[in-house]
């Protein structure tokens, strides 16, 4: 449930903060009666990425055997390069997004307004929809991932609102700082899951690497309980992962959270 959460709630508020600066900008120029193109486009962007959600779900959930473990781990590859190309992206896009949007409005046709908001929230829409079948695969109960998607979705409208009315007053900076480094945690749990799953497919079960890493029998850290399902779908933790799975999840989590916090710094020495 919490990595669903912090999905839906990441990508569901740079969907609204994306509708609201189109809505913002359209009030400032009284051009309020386009406000209805702009709902249109999100509602159906909405409706789409919930259909192909739902039929991908369907299709992958009643796969088994090899083709199994072949789809799951191409999920975790796919959602983990999209996760890592998503946060970098909005940390170096973040401050003109406003300004590219308003350009994109000025002068723009119904229709125009329409594919802006429907590409918008249609984008992350796709991203949430893998992002959450990634986290699917890595938690002990599909409905936990609705919920906790729900939960997030919510939560992300009422902080996107909060947005559009305080303006510039909120400090967006440090919610997407903090969560772009706990996504990255949950996409290096994605990376341990992928090779997982790709061993599995190929029957690689003997060798050093396969082993246990670690084997923790009892108490809240073993397998079973809600606080095991949280660890191990935010965070990718397992009570017995092979050498592999844990190998594979620091190959990627220190070079590109190292990036991360680099770029992070660099841009306060920029701004500074």
């Amino acid at each position: 449930m919490g990595s669903s959460f912090l999905i839906t709630l990441r990508e569901g508020l740079e969907a609204s903060l994306i509708i609201s600066i189109l809505l913002s900008y359209l009030a400032k120029t009284d051009r309020r009666s386009e406000n209805r193109v702009v709902w249109f486009g999100t509602l159906v962007a909405i409706a789409v990425c919930a259909l192909a959600g739902t039929l991908v779900y369907v299709l992958v959930d009643g796969l088994n055997g090899k083709v199994e473990q072949a789809v799951e781990g191409v999920i975790a590859v796919a959602a983990m390069l999209v996760l890592t190309q998503m946060i970098f992206w909005m940390r170096a896009n973040a401050r003109n997004i406003s300004s590219e949007l308003r350009n994109k409005v000025d002068g723009a046709t119904n229709r125009a307004l329409f594919v802006i908001a429907f590409v918008a929230v249609f984008r992350e829409g796709l991203e949430t929809a893998l992002f959450l079948l990634g986290a699917k695969t890595e938690t002990a109960s599909g409905s936990s991932v609705v919920i906790g998607g729900l939960i997030g979705l919510v939560a992300s409208i009422g902080l996107g609102y909060a947005v559009f009315k305080a303006g510039s007053r909120l400090n967006l900076k440090t919610f997407f700082n903090v969560t772009a480094v706990l996504l990255l945690l949950f996409a290096a749990g994605l990376a341990g899951k992928a090779v997982h799953e790709l061993r599995e497919l190929i029957g690689w079960e003997t060798g050093l690497l396969i082993t246990p890493a670690w084997n923790i029998e009892t108490g809240v850290w073993s397998a079973g309980g809600t606080f095991y399902d949280f660890m191990k779908g935010l965070f990718g933790w397992h009570a017995n992962p092979e050498r592999l799975r844990v190998g594979a999840y620091f190959v990627y989590l220190i070079p590109v959270l190292a990036s991360y916090l680099k770029s992070s710094k660099t841009d306060k020495q920029l701004v500074s």
